[in-house]
């Protein structure tokens, strides 16, 4: 059983997971103005702090919906996303572990390999943020390059532990880069800035069976060399 909260960084780290079930609760606005204050504290080459942010809560949220939702019926998958977000050749151990998670995951919803249909509809609550109340997009200027990229995805770290330390959970979503055209132009971004993740926050619907989902972790042994 995961803690509502956590009390350190050791619990925020252990408690932190892919919530993809939200409750209707909605997020107070200076509750995660004070989680962008402090996360902006994160490590940043240069101190460039290449981040931009945008936030969608109450009002934002249900006309970012609407916007979507015809969209998703002629095109349920999106566009061209303008990276990739995972390799086109995936090798090994990162194929099996890729693959892995999506059973685990499926499983916890009764969606066999088979049913098509169902791993679509799953995949495409991505696009209605899992039922959170609130989410964040993350971009970055274009002349940026990876230790940039490198420096958000330490912001995002950042956000989603000071979130869980206020018994909020997250889910960070590289799907919504097939959608980066029509986020860009409803939030009015200039061109020169690229979306480079979407990420649902809000409080876990604990009766809901795939947030009962914790991804398996290699051992240290696997991933790590000691040199004494």
């Amino acid at each position: 059983m995961i803690a509502d909260e956590a009390s350190s960084v050791t619990d925020a780290i252990r408690s932190r997971f892919s919530c993809r079930a939200f409750a209707p609760r909605p997020v107070d606005e200076a509750v995660l103005r004070q989680l962008l204050e402090v996360a902006s504290r994160s490590p940043s080459g240069g101190n460039l702090q290449p981040w931009v942010v945008h936030v969608l809560l109450g009002d934002s949220m249900a006309k970012f919906r609407a916007m979507l939702e015809p969209l998703l019926v002629g095109n349920p998958m999106g566009g061209k996303a303008e990276y990739h977000v995972y390799p086109p050749s995936l090798g090994e151990p990162y194929r099996t572990r890729r693959f892995q998670v999506g059973e685990d995951m499926f499983r916890t919803i009764g969606v066999v390999r088979d049913d098509r249909p169902g791993r679509v509809r799953q995949f495409l609550r991505n696009y209605d943020f899992f039922g959170a109340p609130a989410a964040l997009f993350f971009l970055v200027d274009r002349q940026m390059g990876p230790p940039q990229w490198a420096d958000i995805g330490m912001l995002m770290q950042s956000l989603m532990l000071l979130a869980r330390e206020q018994g909020l959970d997250t889910c960070a979503q590289e799907a919504w880069s097939s959608w980066h055209a029509e986020i860009t132009g409803f939030l009015g971004t200039p061109p020169e800035l690229m979306l480079f993740c979407g990420m649902a926050i809000g409080y876990r619907d604990a009766d809901a069976p795939i947030n009962g989902l914790r991804s398996r972790r290699a051992p240290v042994e696997e991933f790590a060399t000691f040199h004494r």
